[in-house]
Formats: structure tokens, sequence, C-alpha cells
């Protein structure tokens, strides 16, 4: 006998109802409710959840990237990205989750057209840094974001170095750099 656990959180039902043609996925873990979107509707159900007189999701607390290689189980995609916004209303937190699969080799600083999402940045400004770390660690390009340059590596750095294809010891970075200390700065 087969039972399908019906996900209590008010939020899934709203969403379905407002985007009856779309795909989603949902989950509930220990009280925290998470909706998987796909990449093409995230804005739109972005926009919904903080519009939404029932949802009012009027804080973005953070945009995280997630790299899933060489992970044990099997995952939809290579990349995911997560936005947790919190609605002070209800005192309610709720997560959306993007997965992203690249379309050429990860090891360099190419752009990616499979690795693009639509920024959030419109709807809340603090997405701003946020997604400009994501971009700077992961690689993950989010499209009509007001100022997308590396935020926390320089500018020149030549890869990623979230991805979990990049070496922890590097690929010669801190040999090419000449070092700065009191006597010479």
């Amino acid at each position: 006998m087969s039972t399908t656990k019906t996900l209590e959180h008010p939020t899934f039902q709203r969403v379905k109802s407002a985007f009856p043609s779309s795909k989603f996925q949902a989950s509930e873990y220990l009280g925290q409710a998470t909706l998987v979107v796909e990449p093409d509707d995230l804005h739109k159900v972005m926009a919904f959840l903080r519009d939404d007189e029932a949802c009012v999701y009027n804080f973005l607390s953070d945009v995280i990237g997630i790299d899933y290689f060489g992970y044990p189980a099997k995952m939809p995609a290579r990349f995911a990205v997560v936005y947790n916004l919190c609605s002070y209303s209800r005192d309610d937190r709720f997560f959306v989750k993007v997965y992203l699969d690249p379309s050429i080799p990860t090891e360099g600083i190419e752009e990616d057209p499979a690795l693009v999402l639509d920024s959030v940045c419109d709807l809340w400004s603090s997405a701003e840094w946020a997604e400009r770390e994501v971009f700077d660690m992961f690689g993950i390009r989010f499209a009509d974001h007001p100022d997308l340059r590396r935020i926390l590596m320089w500018e020149d750095y030549p890869a990623h170095p979230l991805r979990k294809d990049y070496p922890l010891r590097g690929r010669g970075e801190r040999e090419s750099y000449r070092v700065v200390d009191r006597t010479s700065s």
C-alpha cells in the first residue's frame, strides 16, 4: 500500500494554483519548506511570493550556491541556487531552489549559457551582493543584474573557487602574484 504525505505549508498550494502549467517539486524537512522551480519560471514565481497577499515574503535573507559535483546521491543537476525568503508578518521562512546543469566544462571562467538565471534584484535589493557572491564563487550569472562583477576575488582571478572541481591547492594563482609586506608597501 502506497501512502502519499500531504505537504502542510500553505504556500505550496498558492503557488501551484497561480501557476498551473509550471512544473514544481516541493519538500518539507524539520519544518522547513522548499519549493524547486524551473529556471525559466524563477522570476515570476519569486514576484508572486513577494506580492501575493497570502504569501508576502517581503525579505530575501540570502542567496546561496551549491555544487553537487561528487555528491554521493543522484542529484537532478550539478549546481543549485537557493533563495531564503522571510515573511515577517507571519514569522515564516520559505526556500526556493533552482537546479542548473553546465553545458561546457567547468574548469575555467568561460561564460556558460546554461548557468544563467534571472536576477531578483528588481524584487529585493538585498539580492545584489548575494547574487554577486554566487557569481564570483560558482560562475552562475544573473541576467539583468545591475552590477554583476566579482565581489570576493580580484577581477582577473582565473576560476570560480567554490566549484568542487577546483583544486584545493589552487592552480598556481598565489605563485604568480607579488607578495606585499611592510617594507615593500
